[in-house]
């Protein structure tokens, strides 16, 4: 059995549904667009830049979820999905995943996204594993705050090798283990599998997979 991870967000999705997630609740009017819009940008640049403070961000996207009830998050979300997340899924990435399946791998989603957004986004795509970044929950509402280590930069490699275990495997226990990405930040994941891709990748990880002889590849 061979292992294949993919990152979702500008890799799967041609888009990024954290930062869509936040524009869409703007547009519904249910954060402050003048103070949320700019947040929102600035965060995104620091992530693209490699300099996100991971804790900060999620004190700032995970906030709202404990602001309105679950029933409403889940309504809002259904619209999301239909409005901003179905169209960024391409027909070559539902087909790349596809072929993964087919050839009996074990397929999963790792993303620092949290798990609210991405999870029914990891559904729609029939991939049956998510390792993402969990919202913590008390008795079924959200807290505003993560549980446990966020799946960014190492944290992935630390939230994989868990979900791995829990299932009696490790990152070794594969001929061959995939990870698919778009960004310079997964590179400590990409660097502990044997077939790292770059997926449309932004310039400093374009330059890494090309000086290590990694396959670059678009979805778009």
């Amino acid at each position: 059995m061979n292992l294949v991870l993919f990152d979702l967000d500008n890799t799967l999705l041609a888009g990024d549904s954290d930062f869509a997630w936040a524009q869409f609740l703007i547009a519904k009017g249910v954060l402050d667009r003048e103070v949320q819009e700019a947040k929102n940008i600035e965060f995104y640049e620091h992530y693209k830049a490699g300099t996100l403070d991971i804790f900060a961000f999620l004190d700032f996207q995970l906030a709202p979820l404990a602001r309105h009830p679950r029933e409403q998050l889940d309504a809002w979300h259904s619209e999301f999905m239909a409005q901003s997340i179905r169209p960024m899924i391409t027909a070559k990435a539902r087909t790349l995943v596809r072929e993964h399946l087919d050839n009996g791998a074990l397929v999963a989603v790792v993303t620092a996204t949290n798990a609210f957004v991405t999870g029914p986004i990891v559904r729609e795509l029939g991939i049956p594993h998510l390792v993402a970044t969990i919202p913590a929950q008390e008795n079924g509402a959200f807290t505003g705050k993560p549980r446990g280590m966020p799946a960014f930069k190492a944290g992935k490699i630390e939230r994989v090798e868990a979900w791995l275990e829990s299932l009696g495997l490790y990152l070794g226990s594969f001929e061959h283990s995939w990870f698919y990405s778009d960004s310079h930040n997964d590179l400590p994941l990409m660097q502990r599998v044997t077939d790292p891709v770059a997926v449309d990748p932004d310039d400093t990880l374009r330059t890494h997979a090309r000086t290590n002889g990694w396959p670059v590849i678009s979805l778009r």
